[in-house]
């Protein structure tokens, strides 16, 4: 039996306008959110390769409190595809 490596990364990404994502609930105010992605690698090959398995979307807390990367009210499972088309409509 083999053992999956997983990794997580993670960045920050900037929304000019408020927003919506699916899996997310409301409409999101424009700032820098946290954004961590889950990936397992691929021990089927001879080089490394790692498969994406997840993305999450860090969310403010709900009670206006400030985001300092620490209190969080909420971690959304979001498709990586829709996150990059609505970064791409928020910087026209």
């Amino acid at each position: 039996m083999t053992s999956a490596f997983t990794r997580t990364t993670s960045r920050t990404v900037t929304f000019t306008h408020p927003f919506a994502l699916n899996g997310v609930d409301g409409v999101q105010p424009a700032g820098s959110y946290v954004v961590e992605t889950d990936e397992e690698l691929v021990d089927s090959l001879s080089f490394p390769v790692y498969r994406r398995t997840a993305t999450w979307l860090h969310l403010p807390r709900s009670d206006g409190g400030t985001n300092r990367g620490m209190a969080m009210s909420q971690t959304a499972l979001i498709d990586p595809d829709e996150l990059d088309r609505v970064l791409q409509s928020t910087e026209k």
